[in-house]
C-alpha cells in the first residue's frame, strides 16, 4: 500500500513537507479502521438530532462509497480513508432511520382509568411493592398492543405474579412523558427504541392466572432477585441482587444516592467489569481444573476449551441481566478476544473495541446517545489506549528496571493498577457524566481504589459460586460472603460520598460540548506520538463549553405546574400542587443547583430582582436585560385539561394582566390568558398543551423563547400538535423512575 499523496512531488519545502506528512502517518498505520466506528456512531447521532426525516435514504450510497473507499487505500491512503468515514457516516445516519421506521408508532392511550389485561414478562422489585413488564397487553375488550406497559403494584397488594402468568388490573397508563427541559433526556425517543409504550399505576388488586410459559431466563431473575434480597438483609440485599442479576429498581434511595456521590455507580450497572470478572474466573477455574487432571490435560487444549467455555458463561450472564448496552460490548469483544487468542493474534487492542462497538451501533443504534453506551466505550477505550501506551513501562518495572525486591514491585505494580485504571476511567466519564447529570464525582479514584477490588476478588467470585450452588441448596454461606462484601461497598460509599465536595453540582454541559470533548477524546486514545496530544486543547475546549453557554433564564415545566426563575443569588420556584419532584430536580439541574427557594407572596427577593404581588411577580434577572412578568392565579385541579376536557380554568388577574402588557418583554402564566397581548412573549397553559417545556433567555432586545417540540423537531416519537377535543395528546411530565 503506498501512502502517497496524489500530487506531483516538488523540490524545496514542499518535499519537505511531504516527507514529514509522510513518516507521521507510516507512525498511524492501523489506527485509521477505529475511525470508522467514531464516523458510524456520528451518523447515527446526527440522525437523532435531526429535526425532521431525511427526505432520502442514505443506505443506497454506502456500498459504492465503500468500494471507491477501498480501491482508493490502495493508492492513496488518506483519500481512501476520507471516503470510507464518509460511507460509514451514512451507514450510521441510515440504520438508524431503518431502526426508527421498523418500530411500531407510539400508543394513544385513554386519559383515565382503565382495565389492562396482559403477560408479564418481567417483575421488577422496588424499595416498597413491585412493578410489572406487561406485553401483549389489553386495554378492556381491544386488541393486544404493539407496545409493553410497565404497571406499579400497590405495596399492600398480596398478589405475587411472576413472568409468564395472565393478570388483570385496574390502572392509570399515561404515554412516555416530554422531556421536563428543552434539550433535556428524551424520555419518549428512549421509550420509542425500547418498545415501551406506556408507564402508570394499579388503582386496585391484580388478578393472577398462571400462564403457559415464562420468558427466557425471566422467571429465574426473579427468583434470585427474590432469594438474594432474603439471604441478605437491609441495603446490601438489593445491592448484591443487581450485582447477578441487573435489576436495580429495589435498591433504596439512600444508598444508590451514596454510589451515585462516590463515583460508584457503575458497579450497580451490569457491565463490563462484572462480564469480565465472570470470563476471568470460568476460564481460570476451568484451565485450572483440566490442568489438574494428567488424562485431560494430555488429551484435551485447556486453552481453547477454557476460553469457550467462559464465553458460553459470558453469554449466559449477560441473558440473565438482560442484554443491557455495556454487556453487550463487553460479550462481543470477548468473541473477538477468544477468536485472536485462538489464532494466535494479540488479544486487546483498539480495533477490538471499535468492531464491538460498531456491532451495538448497528443492533441498537439509538443506545448511542444513552449514558450507559457512551461512558462505558469511553472507559474501555481511555484503559486500551492507556494500557498500549504504558505497556512498555510496566514491562521494565516487571523485570526489574527499578531497584527493589521482587515482591514488593509485584505489590507495587498492583496499586499503581488499580489507581492507573480508576484515574483513566474516571477522567474519561467525566465529560459524559457532567452532560447528563451536572456532577463530577471528586474522590471517584479513592472510592474505587478500595471497592473495586472488593467487587472484583470477594463479592463476584462470591456471587458465582452461590449461583453454582443454589440448585443443591448450599448457597447460604456463599450468599453471606457476597453480603459482607456488599456492606464494605457500601461503607465505602457512604464514606466518600460524606467527604466535603465528593459530588458538586455543575450546570450541564451542553450537547456541542460533549461532542467536542468527545472528539478530542478520540483523537488523544487513537492516534500514536505527539500528534495525539493536539487532542487535549479540544477536550479543553468541550469541558469550557458550560461555561460559555448561559443556562436560560426561566423554565417552565411541560406540566404547567412549575417556574423557575434564575437570579444571581439562587433559583427561584413558582409552585403548584400536582407538581413533582421529579420534575422539579430536572429543572434544577438544567441550572447547575440542588435547591430552590419559593417565591415570596410579596415583597421583594434577590436584590430586587424578583418583586412580588398577590397577583403577579415581576422578574429582571439583570439590568440590561428585559422584564418578566409571572401571573400568579388559583392552581389548576389534577389532572385537568384546558380545552380537552372542556373546563375553562380562572383566568389571571385582569388587571395584572394589563400592567404586564404594557411593558413586559415575556408573560408567564399557569392558566390560559385571553387576550394576548400585542407585543412581547406571552407562555401560558396553552402553550406548554401544545409545545410542552419552555425555556428562556432574557435580553435587551427581548425575550427569546425555545419550546421542547421546537428544539426537537418533527419525529416518529415526539407526539403530534394536540387539537381541542383530543385528550389523550395532553403532554405529560416525566414519570418519577419509581413509577
Amino acid at each position: 500500500m503506498s501512502l502517497a499523496l496524489p500530487f506531483a512531488e516538488r523540490p524545496g519545502v514542499l518535499a519537505r513537507l511531504r516527507v514529514g506528512a509522510l513518516e507521521l502517518l507510516a507512525r498511524q498505520q492501523g489506527r485509521f479502521a477505529p475511525w470508522l466506528a467514531v464516523a458510524l456512531g456520528a451518523g447515527v447521532l446526527h440522525y437523532l438530532a435531526l429535526e425532521r426525516e431525511p427526505a432520502w435514504q442514505p443506505l443506497w450510497l454506502v456500498p459504492p462509497l465503500a468500494g471507491l473507499g477501498f480501491w482508493l487505500a490502495r493508492r492513496w491512503l488518506l483519500l481512501g480513508w476520507a471516503t470510507g468515514l464518509a460511507a460509514a457516516f451514512l451507514l450510521g445516519l441510515g440504520v438508524a432511520g431503518w431502526h426508527a421506521a421498523r418500530q411500531p408508532p407510539p400508543l394513544v392511550l385513554p386519559f383515565g382509568a382503565v382495565v389492562v389485561t396482559g403477560v408479564v414478562a418481567e417483575v421488577q422489585p422496588l424499595p416498597e411493592g413491585r412493578r410489572l413488564v406487561l406485553e401483549q397487553a389489553r386495554i378492556g375488550e381491544g386488541e393486544a398492543l404493539p407496545r409493553s406497559i410497565r404497571v406499579r403494584m400497590r405495596a399492600e397488594d398480596p398478589a405475587r405474579p411472576q413472568p409468564g402468568d395472565v393478570v388483570t388490573l385496574r390502572a392509570l397508563v399515561r404515554q412516555p412523558g416530554m422531556p421536563a427541559v428543552p434539550g433535556g433526556w428524551d424520555f419518549q425517543r428512549a421509550a420509542f427504541f425500547s418498545g415501551l409504550g406506556g408507564s402508570g399505576f394499579a388503582l386496585g388488586p391484580v388478578a393472577v392466572e398462571p400462564g403457559e410459559a415464562a420468558p427466557l431466563l425471566a422467571g429465574l431473575r426473579a427468583w434470585l432477585d427474590r432469594r438474594v434480597a432474603e439471604a441478605i438483609p437491609g441495603a446490601a440485599g438489593p445491592v448484591a441482587a443487581a450485582l447477578l442479576t441487573g435489576t436495580q429498581s429495589a435498591i433504596p434511595e439512600p444508598a444508590m444516592q451514596a454510589m451515585r456521590d462516590s463515583g460508584l455507580a457503575h458497579l450497580l450497572s451490569v457491565s463490563g467489569l462484572h462480564m469480565a470478572i465472570v470470563i476471568g474466573l470460568v476460564f481460570g477455574l476451568l484451565r485450572g481444573a483440566i490442568a489438574l487432571v494428567p488424562w485431560l490435560a494430555l488429551r484435551v487444549p485447556a486453552k481453547p476449551v477454557a476460553a469457550l467455555a467462559a464465553l458460553a458463561a459470558g453469554a449466559f450472564y449477560m441473558v440473565l441481566t438482560g442484554s443491557q448496552v455495556p454487556m453487550q460490548r463487553c460479550l462481543g469483544m470477548a468473541a473477538l478476544m477468544t477468536v485472536a487468542m485462538l489464532a494466535g493474534r494479540r488479544v486487546l487492542s483498539l480495533r477490538v473495541l471499535a468492531v464491538a462497538a460498531a456491532a451495538v451501533l448497528l443492533v441498537a443504534p439509538a443506545e448511542v446517545a444513552g449514558p450507559s453506551f457512551q461512558m462505558s466505550f469511553a472507559a474501555v477505550l481511555a484503559l486500551v489506549a492507556g494500557h498500549e501506551a504504558l505497556r512498555q513501562p510496566i514491562a521494565r518495572f516487571r523485570a526489574g528496571g527499578v531497584a527493589g525486591p521482587r515482591a514488593w514491585r509485584r505489590v507495587a505494580l498492583v496499586g499503581l493498577g488499580l489507581v492507573a485504571t480508576s484515574a483513566l476511567a474516571g477522567a474519561a466519564t467525566a465529560p459524559f457524566g457532567l452532560h447528563h447529570f451536572g456532577r463530577l464525582q471528586v474522590y471517584g479514584i479513592a472510592a474505587n481504589a478500595l471497592a473495586v477490588p472488593l467487587t472484583s476478588f470477594l463479592i463476584m467470585p462470591a456471587g458465582l459460586v452461590a449461583m453454582l450452588a443454589l440448585p443443591l441448596g448450599l448457597e447460604a454461606w456463599p450468599l453471606a460472603v457476597m453480603g459482607w462484601g456488599t456492606e464494605g461497598v457500601l461503607w465505602v460509599a457512604r464514606q466518600v460520598a460524606a467527604w466535603p465536595e465528593a459530588a458538586p453540582v455543575m450546570v450541564p454541559l451542553p450537547g456541542w460540548g460533549l461532542g467536542l470533548a468527545a472528539f478530542g477524546f478520540c483523537w488523544l486514545c487513537l492516534w500514536r506520538g505527539g500528534a495525539r496530544l493536539l487532542g487535549v486543547p479540544v477536550v479543553a475546549a468541550g469541558l469550557a463549553a458550560g461555561q460559555v453557554t448561559p443556562a436560560p433564564d426561566v423554565l417552565v415545566s411541560p406540566d404547567a405546574r412549575i417556574v423557575a426563575l434564575r437570579t444571581a443569588e439562587g433559583v427561584f420556584l413558582h409552585r403548584v400542587p400536582g407538581a413533582t419532584n421529579f420534575t422539579r430536580d430536572a429543572m434544577l439541574r438544567a441550572f447547575g443547583v440542588t435547591e430552590a427557594r419559593p417565591l415570596p407572596e410579596s415583597g421583594e427577593a434577590a436584590g430586587g430582582a424578583i418583586a412580588c404581588t398577590p397577583s403577579a411577580c415581576r422578574f429582571r434577572p439583570r439590568a440590561d436585560a428585559g422584564e418578566a412578568v409571572l401571573l400568579r392565579s388559583p392552581p389548576p385541579a389534577r389532572g385537568s385539561s384546558p380545552p380537552a376536557r372542556g373546563r375553562r380554568a380562572d383566568p389571571p388577574d385582569a388587571a395584572a394582566l394589563a400592567a404586564a402588557c404594557g411593558r413586559a418583554a415575556l408573560i408567564l402564566a399557569l392558566e390560559p390568558v385571553r387576550p394576548r397581548c400585542g407585543q412581547g412573549v406571552t407562555i401560558d397553559r396553552f402553550a406548554m398543551w401544545r409545545d410542552g417545556a419552555q425555556a428562556a433567555w432574557l435580553g435587551t432586545a427581548g425575550a427569546r423563547v425555545v419550546s421542547d417540540r421546537a428544539w426537537r423537531g418533527d419525529r416518529p416519537w415526539v407526539p403530534p400538535v394536540p387539537l381541542p377535543g383530543r385528550a389523550e395528546a395532553l403532554p405529560l411530565a416525566p414519570l418519577d423512575p419509581g413509577g
